[in-house]
């Protein structure tokens, strides 16, 4: 049996995923975020986010993939039948990253800085082929990233201030969702919309191709 093993703890990536008819299994990963971009950052004269998101991807499969293979008991019937897709995303704002708001009074200033303006929010993706070979396993690991640009609207102060006060955007970075209470704030998008939530169905599906796992075959609805 296929399993499809998402190792990120986005409830949004998840509601996505089962969206499209597929059940992972969750596993989230220890990466220390910080540790690897630092790292990355002193081999590498520039890193931009699209690079980061990619890295930071990969490092979050592996170590979950890593992970995986070490023990039967991590995933119910251990790594043999196993595809580990790790995810990550940042917003970019006029070459700058825009993370998580650190509070309130942050999020009320990032907002009134991105209202009718635009970002591109980068989404990197990475999959660890764990499947035996007889099962079809290629033991790749490949990824790329989706970059989607979000047009925000004109919001006034006061609606600013109420979208703050729901407490949606001090979780997410960029201070947004398009996918919860923030969705009616975006005028449009120009890439996969999937993507601004956080994990690009037809990237993945493409990249699922690439080992030779069809998506249908991760349906379970």
């Amino acid at each position: 049996m296929l399993r499809l093993v998402l190792a990120s703890r986005s409830p949004a990536r998840l509601a996505t995923l089962r969206s499209a008819g597929v059940e992972p299994i969750v596993q989230v990963s220890g990466v220390d975020e910080d540790a690897v971009l630092a790292d990355a950052r002193s081999r590498a004269e520039h890193l931009g986010p699209d690079d980061a998101v990619l890295l930071l991807a990969q490092a979050k499969a592996e170590d979950v993939a890593h992970r995986i293979g070490g023990s039967d008991e991590a995933v119910a019937g251990g790594a043999a039948g196993t595809v580990v897709v790790g995810c990550d995303s940042m917003l970019e704002i006029d070459g700058e990253v825009v993370g998580k708001p650190a509070g309130p009074d942050a999020a009320r200033e990032r907002w009134r800085a991105m209202r009718g303006g635009k970002g591109v929010l980068h989404s990197g993706h990475w999959l660890v082929d764990l499947r035996d070979g007889d099962a079809g396993g290629t033991g790749a690991t490949i990824g790329a990233t989706s970059s989607t640009t979000v047009w925000f609207g004109h919001m006034d102060d006061d609606e600013i201030d109420a979208y703050v006060a729901t407490g949606e955007p001090l979780e997410v970075a960029g201070a947004f969702t398009i996918d919860g209470l923030g969705g009616p704030y975006i005028d449009r998008v120009e890439g996969d919309h999937h993507g601004v939530v956080g994990i690009s169905l037809p990237l993945l599906r493409a990249l699922l191709h690439d080992i030779g796992v069809p998506w249908h075959t991760l349906r379970t609805a």
